[in-house]
């Protein structure tokens, strides 16, 4: 799998709110699938396990079986590497712009 394919399977994850919250959820420690259903009463269980799928495919979330419990991992790595990517030199980028202006706006004065 490709880079970008790897990055749009994080995207896609990360662009459902309910899958956002599963994951501030799991910040906090691992969870069984039991517990987070109890976490989102609003949806059935078949909802949470498609969520948690999407997530997994992600490389978000790590299953981990423990007899009949299913418990689910955070995995912040794949995070991280959009951030490395994409977050930090934009925001580099835009913090140079704003100094640039702050120069160009005091030389005006």
């Amino acid at each position: 799998m490709s880079t970008d394919d790897a990055d749009d399977l994080i995207f896609k994850a990360l662009s459902h709110r309910i899958r956002r919250r599963m994951l501030d959820a799991l910040k906090a420690g691992p969870a069984t699938t039991g517990a987070l259903c109890t976490t989102f009463p609003e949806l059935d269980r078949c909802t949470v396990m498609q969520h948690l799928g999407v997530l997994e495919e992600a490389g978000l979330v790590v299953a981990e079986r423990r007899g009949r419990e299913r418990w689910n991992h955070l995995d912040a790595l794949p995070v991280h590497a959009i951030h490395e990517r994409w977050i930090g030199p934009y925001a580099a980028y835009a913090v140079n712009m704003l100094s640039r202006l702050k120069q160009e706006m005091e030389l005006s004065e």
